[in-house]
Formats: structure tokens, C-alpha cells, sequence
């Protein structure tokens, strides 16, 4: 039954999370409806008790990803000004309201058993020869090592890309100013 509860929290958070995503009409908003989304997607791995995909999807799309996104948004620019009023009255309370019920979840995951690192009932299942995350890495950092250093190339590529075209931009739009 909580099972069940869960997925349909995860689905409706996931929903509204995509179609945040695409309705928004701030590409910051439309970020942070995606680290909604992808979190919602970390849920689900969780149900299904794919531990370490779920950690994965969490430190690398919803929180590495993310991040890069927003700092290519931040650096291309906005370039309309934010007003610094709070649009909506209760976008405050709402907020704090939702960071006292994440706080209060916290501290009542503490006492729990499954949430202090001990080892689960399907522990027993692996082999001798380490868990999961020991294997993924051994393969990562042997077998893949190349590709996997070839996509953390790519993406610091795409970063100074990113800020080498915004630089340009903003020289040229510049430079057309002061020639008016």
C-alpha cells in the first residue's frame, strides 16, 4: 500500500514537473521544474531498489546537469529584468511550510534502521567479490575509462564553448551601442 502511495506521488510530482518544464516561460523555472522531474525519476529507481541508480541520478542529472544548465542560462543571460517583489503572497509561507515538512521527514528518517547505511536483506545476495557501487566503478575506471574520460572532456568542451559564444555576443552587442 505505501508502495502503491509512493508511485502516484512520484507520478504526480513527475507530470507537473514535465509540463512545468515546458510551459514555463523562464528558463530558470523551467530548470528547477526539471530537477522536479528528475528527483521524481530517483523515486521511482528507489521503489524498484535500484539503490545506485537512483544515487546517480540524483549527484549527476539532478544535481551536476542542472547545475550547468543554470550556469549556461545565467552566462547566455536573461536579459529582461527580474522584479524583486514576491509575486505570489504566499510563495513564502508556502516555502517555508514545505521546508519544515522536508526538515521534520529528516529527522524522522534518523531513527530508522534503513536509513543509517545498514546493510539491506538483499546484501546477502551479491557475490563475494564487493557491492554494486565497487563493481560499477571497477568497470567505470578499467574497462570504460576512456569513454568516460572522453564524455567529462566533451562536457567542460561545451562549457567554455558556451562561454566563448556568450562573450562574443555581448562584445558584438556592445560594440553595435557605442557605434549608435
Amino acid at each position: 500500500m505505501v508502495t502503491l502511495v509512493l508511485f502516484i506521488a512520484f507520478a504526480i510530482i513527475a507530470l507537473v514537473g514535465a509540463l512545468g518544464v515546458v510551459i514555463s516561460r523562464n528558463p530558470v523555472h523551467s530548470a528547477l521544474w526539471l530537477v522536479a522531474t528528475l528527483l521524481s525519476m530517483a523515486g521511482f529507481f528507489i521503489l524498484e531498489g535500484a539503490y545506485l541508480v537512483s544515487a546517480v541520478q540524483v549527484i549527476v542529472y539532478a544535481s551536476a546537469i542542472v547545475v550547468l544548465f543554470l550556469f549556461v542560462i545565467m552566462l547566455l543571460g536573461v536579459d529582461r529584468e527580474e522584479s524583486l517583489t514576491d509575486p505570489l503572497k504566499v510563495q513564502r509561507p508556502v516555502a517555508l511550510m514545505l521546508g519544515l515538512v522536508v526538515f521534520a521527514l529528516l529527522i524522522g528518517l534518523m531513527g530508522n534502521h534503513w536509513a543509517t547505511g545498514a546493510q539491506s536483506a538483499t546484501a546477502a545476495l551479491e557475490s563475494g567479490d564487493g557491492g554494486n557501487v565497487e563493481r560499477v566503478a571497477r568497470e567505470i575506471f578499467t574497462t570504460y575509462l576512456w569513454p568516460f574520460e572522453l564524455t567529462s572532456a566533451l562536457l567542460v568542451v561545451a562549457v567554455v564553448g558556451g562561454v566563448a559564444l556568450a562573450r562574443r555576443s555581448r562584445r558584438a552587442e556592445a560594440a553595435s551601442e557605442v557605434a549608435q
